[in-house]
């Protein structure tokens, strides 16, 4: 499954995942964890543990720097 991941105010990733992937999988395959960002899929977040069911989400970084 190819996944398009538009990291707000950064830029856009084609990644591809496996069927059984989370979002928790997307995050880590753009380098941010669960605590630096969340994934949104049509505006709404959703669970990290939930299986990718989407072809496009948006993650929002919430935190930057250190």
């Amino acid at each position: 499954m190819r996944v398009t991941c538009d990291i707000v105010g950064e830029d856009t990733r084609e990644l591809d995942v496996d069927e059984a992937a989370t979002y928790g999988d997307l995050l880590e395959a753009v380098g941010l964890s669960s605590h630096e960002a969340s994934v949104l899929v049509d505006g709404s977040p959703v669970p990290e543990d939930r299986t990718v069911d989407s072809d496009s989400v948006r993650i929002l970084r919430l935190i930057k720097g250190g």
